[in-house]
Formats: structure tokens, sequence, C-alpha cells
């Protein structure tokens, strides 16, 4: 339970002391410490004593925590309520307290303020602070949601009065898993005959954590004969998650896994793994998140094995802030990058965040394809050693300008602080967009572009805080979606081909789901297809009927073909065509029986573009002659808020989205009467009947903020789908060709488009 050390942590605060070292301003003491489950109701005492400059007359402690903290709001007037704290001063002064937020600089965001009043301490006083009071009735006090090696308590002090607070000592704990609720059964997504591949199991408790707490064996099947697959699997009760490694199948096909329990009891599904005699593989990937030596938790290490032996990613990088990178932190990161790279197992660049504001362009992260490069700033706003400041990037062009002779590429992101494209842009460094993460659904981040001229390619991150890269839940802070991922296209999982891919657009992206997908567009006997932009590099295209993801291609047809073949982990609920901000087609591979009853509520999208961007849906549906069967919830990630049944024909809901969407599917007994929406955002009221697999919509304003509902039939089963659609395509402009794949489950799948110019 070791904090980060401070040398790796940019940190400017205080400027000025008041004495030559913490001790003299106070010392602190903790109980209980050691290990303590997520979500649970614990009591904490810290005690303050007050150092040899007293605590004088409104001056204050601080008891600070990091930004991702997502456990109980503090609160001082119901002794019997959950979170109830209290302090009290050994000689009786007065003391105020206040639950103050940004109470420090970042990464510490979250805090209890106490202060003197009417009074001072003396040296050798004590402030006896204790978090979850239970000696009036209370729970205790309710820790955040996912887990943490060690979970900070912070302590500041500002004795003299000034306003000026001085960290003085921080205290741990670690926050564990809880009990195994749900599993995970992770397979390849493209392989070849004969070739070597690993699955990997873990378990996950109900806010996603992965965890320790497993049942001692279980049983693994395959659909077909897989070479080394061991059936029964002995699971290691001290690690979280268990690769099966040499594995090989020999006939081309499609594979699906299953995993049961010593009882025979299904545990999961893997997704599926599509086996082909030749070309290239999928390889996946999460290539956005930090750990705590910025603004996230855990140290570097320690996201590094959760990408590689938790998540199973193929592909990673870290990337921090800039304006908080430490010299030494950077050296960090390439020392682990080179220690970690490994062919054909395990892909680390090295990388970070350039985090300008966004009127000077945003959000970008940045990618080499070596180590020892020089790291291009935004601002040394939390450095102290200004020493390298004069090798800062402040804008997007001249970051632009400062990386011309480095092998990197760029993609712009929607994090706290959205990226705006359109400020500067070179098309060789910025390959492509990332339109889905933890912060939520951007899809407009994609048609920005197209509208702008630029061919970029589509990628899916985390943009994780929570030391989870690859499968990171929002759990119950500002975030509202759980992670995406992006599966690159290339011959062989190292450094040079997975630059390749994304130089080539050759990905596509998820929101955490590992679908197969190909689209193949048919370009005619005079197609062609360019090895280059010809933005970049004027370049002759070399003759080609068919072009695939990211290709950039042209073709004298007024009207070609667009090929997709999809696998996925669940039901297929829909397949959207575009031709770049418009929709072609949507093809539904399902009939809707006039006696089917299950109804599909959705609701969806944004405030606007900024930070402030969730949007809180609180409502209620209700049906005034149906009574409901049965109802799912769709993607509630957040468990703190609701979506329940009241009643036989009532559902009330309290979620949110921030650009992505949640909802419900409700089976009736009969498709009669009416169906009245009632929310804080817009109503609706519709004859059942009139409901089919189309969407009826009600605008709710915001940013593509809307609720959609449909019929669908009372049970699906199609995860597979191979379609020819025909597309006119539009003369004299770009024709970024890309499909989106919704399952029955609520994941979504983009393609990176495919530009015929």
């Amino acid at each position: 339970m070791e904090p980060i050390a401070d040398h790796l942590m940019g940190d400017v605060w205080p400027q000025a002391t008041p004495g030559a070292d913490g001790a003299n301003y106070g010392t602190t003491t903790f109980s209980p410490q050691g290990h303590f489950e997520v979500r649970s109701h614990q009591s904490f005492v810290l005690s303050y004593t007050v150092g040899e400059f007293g605590l004088d007359d409104t001056g204050a402690i601080k008891i600070v925590h990091r930004w991702t903290h997502d456990g109980g709001k503090l609160q001082f007037d119901n002794p019997a309520g959950l979170n109830y704290v209290t302090a009290v001063a050994s000689n009786g002064v007065q003391l105020e307290l206040y639950a103050e937020p940004y109470p420090h600089q970042r990464p510490w965001y979250h805090g209890l303020r106490i202060t003197v009043k009417r009074g001072y301490m003396s040296p050798g006083d004590r402030i006896t602070v204790t978090f979850g009071d239970r000696s009036q009735g209370s729970p205790g006090y309710r820790l955040q949601t996912f887990c943490e090696s060690a979970y900070e308590f912070r302590v500041l002090a500002d004795v003299c009065a000034t306003g000026v607070f001085i960290p003085i000592s921080t205290h741990t704990i670690a926050i564990d898993a809880g009990p195994a609720h749900h599993w995970v059964l992770t397979a390849p997504t493209l392989r070849r005959v004969g070739e070597t591949f690993s699955i990997g199991i873990r378990a996950e408790d109900e806010w996603g954590n992965a965890t320790y707490q497993t049942p001692g064996s279980v049983r693994i099947t395959a659909s077909t004969a897989v070479e080394g697959l061991t059936e029964n699997v002995t699971l290691d009760p001290i690690a979280r998650g268990c690769r099966l490694d040499g594995l090989k199948v020999r006939t081309p096909g499609v594979i699906r896994f299953s995993i049961f329990d010593a009882n025979n009891v299904l545990l999961a599904t893997s997704n599926p793994l599509v086996v082909k005699e030749s070309g290239p593989a999928a390889y996946w990937g999460d290539l956005h998140g930090q750990s705590g030596e910025t603004v996230g938790i855990n140290t570097i290490h320690e996201y590094m094995a959760f990408a590689r032996d938790i998540a199973f990613l193929d592909v990673t990088s870290h990337q921090a802030n800039d304006f908080q990178i430490t010299n030494a932190f950077w050296q960090q990161i390439n020392n682990l990058a080179a220690e970690l790279n490994e062919d054909g197992r395990f892909v680390v660049f090295p990388g970070y965040e350039w985090s300008g504001n966004t009127p000077v362009g945003g959000d970008h992260n940045v990618f080499f394809a070596a180590e020892g490069r020089q790291i291009r700033r935004s601002s040394h706003s939390l450095l102290s050693d200004r020493s390298d400041i004069h090798t800062d990037a402040n804008t997007l062009g001249q970051l632009f300008e400062s990386l011309q002779d480095e092998d990197c590429v760029l993609f712009g992101h929607i994090g706290g602080r959205p990226a705006d494209i359109s400020v500067a842009e070179d098309a060789r460094l910025r390959t492509a967009v990332e339109v889905h993460s933890d912060w939520g659904t951007f899809e407009w981040f994609m048609t920005d572009a197209f509208r702008l001229g630029y061919r970029v390619g589509l990628v899916c991150n985390s943009d994780g805080h929570k030391g989870a890269p690859g499968a990171c839940y929002p759990g119950a802070s500002e975030f509202g979606a759980y992670s995406g991922i992006t599966c690159f296209i290339a011959d062989d999982l190292s450094r040079p081909e997975i630059f390749r891919s994304l130089r080539q657009r050759r990905h596509y992206g998820t929101t955490g789901c590992r679908m197969h997908m190909e689209v193949t567009a048919h370009l005619g006997d005079k197609g062609s297809v360019y090895a280059i932009d010809p933005r970049i590099e004027k370049t002759e295209p070399m003759p080609s009927q068919t072009a695939t993801l990211g290709d950039i291609a042209s073709t004298a047809a007024s009207e070609i073909e667009l090929e997709v073949a999809l696998e996925t982990h669940a039901p297929i609920e829909r397949v959207i065509v575009l031709n770049g901000a418009q929709i072609v087609t949507e093809f539904r591979p399902f009939d809707v029986s006039s006696d089917s009853g299950r109804i599909r509520i959705i609701w969806e999208g944004a405030e606007y573009r900024g930070r402030g961007r969730t949007t809180y849906w609180n409502g209620s549906l209700s049906f005034d002659r149906a009574l409901i069967r049965r109802f799912e919830k769709i993607n509630l990630w957040n468990l703190d808020r609701k979506v329940d049944q009241t009643s036989e024909n009532e559902i009330v809901f309290d979620a949110v989205t921030t650009g992505n969407f949640g909802g419900c599917d409700v089976w009736l007994d009969k498709i009669e009467g009416r169906l009245k929406i009632t929310t804080s955002l817009a109503d609706g009221e519709f004859d059942l009947s009139a409901i089919d697999a189309h969407d009826t919509v009600i605008d709710a304003g915001g940013l593509d903020r809307k609720i959609r509902i449909f019929r669908l039939p009372e049970e699906m089963n199609c995860q597979s789908v191979h379609q020819r659609f025909k597309i006119s395509l539009n003369s004299g402009k770009d024709n970024p060709l890309w499909i989106k794949v919704v399952t029955e489950d609520g994941f979504v799948g983009w393609s990176s488009p495919i530009y015929i110019i």
C-alpha cells in the first residue's frame, strides 16, 4: 500500500512554506489500515497532532482524495445517516467542517476542510476526525466503486491561516474487489489456421472490478476442436486473470468458447474467433489511459500488468497529461515500454497526452514508434522544473510542426477537454479520432472530420483513470460509459505492423465487445487504391477491384456494393451503413411478428460538447392496458442509479448518458393500449399497435439527445451477418463509407471509413 513516489508526480504546491519540515506543522495517525472491499461501509479515525507553529484562529487542515474517488458524499448533519463525519478538538475549540470540491491542486479534487473557529490550538493539541462515525447509528463511510492498491487520505495544513496549505502526511488503505458476480472469457477475433493463440479468463464483481474471489476450478469447452485446450482448469486464487496459451485450430471456421463451474453451470461464452486459411490477423488494444502518477490511480506498472494479464490486450500505451509528466516519469514511461514490449505477445508504445486547451487544439494522444523521443508538452502547468520549457508546443499547430521529423501518430479525442480538430491539420500525423471512451460516445467527431475534408480512421479507447485499461467501468462518478477498445488488422503483432495499421486506418472500434468485422467496397473493373493519401504525397493509385477498412480509393462507377461480414458475441440488433454523415440504409437481420410483445425504449445523447455533457434521464414509462411480463436493463453502468419496475404496468428510471445510450427492453402480455413516457427532458404518448421495428423518436434537444422506441422479436439469435449493400456515390467529393453495428445487449462497433474520392 505504498503511494505514488513524489518525484514521479508533477506538483508545484506550495511555493512558500512557513517552516523547514512538514513535521513543523503537525503529525498524524490513522486507523484501521489494511484491505477493504469496494463499496463497503467502514469507519476510519485520523488523528492530527498540532506541530510547533500551533494552529491559528481560522487556520485549517484538509484531508484530500484523488479526483477519481467516487465514494460516499460526506455529511455532517445526520448522525444516523451514511457517510457521517465528525471532528473533535482536544482543547474544546469550535471546528467547522466543510466538504470542499477542488480542495487542492490536481489530482486532489475531493476533500474535507476542518477550520478552527473562535480560538486556536497549541502544539500537542489534537483533532480527531472520524469518517463514518458509527457512535450514533451511522452505517459508516461508503468506499469507492473500484479497486485501488493505495487509496490515500492525504493531509494538508494551513497553520498560519494564510490560505496556503502544506502537505504534511498521507495514509493509505487497499480497496479490493468484491465477490465474483459475472465472468468474462476472452478469445482472439481473427487468426490463421495453425497459428498459436491464447484465451483469457477473469471474474468481475458487480461493479466490474476484476476479482480474486473465484472458485478453484472451471471447465472450458470449444465449439470445434482446439489443440492444446485443457478442459479442466484450476484457477490461481491470488491472480485476477488466467491465460491459456499454446492453442491452435487446424480448420477454418468460427469458434466460440464456453466456461462452466464445478456444478456445470455456464459462466460465460467468449467472443467469436474467426479462423481463416490466410490473410491478416486482428489484435485488440486500448491505447489511452493513465495512472496515479498523474490523474489516475495505481502505478504505471500496475496499469501495464492489468492491460496484459487481466484485460488480455494485445496492444497498449500510457497517456498521461503532459503538463504533469516530470522528466523522471517520462523516462519511466519509456523504460517500461521498452521492457514490456514483446513481439507476438504484447506491443507497448511510448507516448503521452498532449493536453492543450480546446481553443488551441484540445486533447491529442501522441504515440512514438520507439523510445527516447523528446516530449513536447502543451505547458508546464504542474511542473516546478522549468529547465526544458523551451521544448513545449503550446498550440496544436506548434505540436504538428515540432513532430515533423518524428516517427509518430496522433489521435484527437474528447475527454474532459475536447479536441477541436479544425484548429490545425496534418494528415500524416493525425491518423484517427476517438469516438468512444469512458467519457461517452462522440460520433459527431467523425462527421466533423468529414465536414473538414479530413480522411481519418476511427478508434475507441477507455481514456481510463481507474487502473483498468481494456476493461474500465465508469463507476459512480462523472464517467458515463464502459471503456472502448480498438481492433487493429495487421500481419503480425509487432510495433511496425501496428503502426502500419494505424497509418493505413486499418482498424475498427467498439464500446468494449470484441466483434469480428469485415467491410469491403467492390469498386468494379476501373477501381484503384492509393498506397498513401494523395493529399500527403502525390502518388499514382494501384488498380484494384476492392477496397477495405481505411483505404483511399477511386472508381469510375457511380454505384458500388459494400460487403459487410460480421460475427458477434450477442445477437445483432441493427447494421447501419453510412456515407459520411448520411445514413444510406439500416439493416435489421430479423422479422418482427405482429404478436411480439417486446418493446425497446432507448435514451441517448449529451447536453453539449464540453465537460458538462452529462444528461440526466429521470422519468417513467407506463402502459394503460398492457402488463409487464419481464424487463431487462441496457447499459446501466452506474448501479447507484436505478431502472426499476414499480408495478405491473410501470417502470421508473434515473439514468445518465454522455453521448452513449441506455434503456430497457419490456416484454408485454399484449400489444394493446398506449405507452406513456414522461421525463425531465421530453414526454410522449404512443399507440402500442403502431410501434414497429423502425424507430419512433422523441427529440429531447441537446446534442443528439432523444428517446427511441421500437419493437423487437421476442427472442433474437442472429450473431452472423454477411450482406451486400448498393451505394450510390456522390460525385465531386469524398464518399466516406463506414458502418455502425449495434448488438442486442447494447454494445456498438464502428468501422474506419473507406474513402472513395
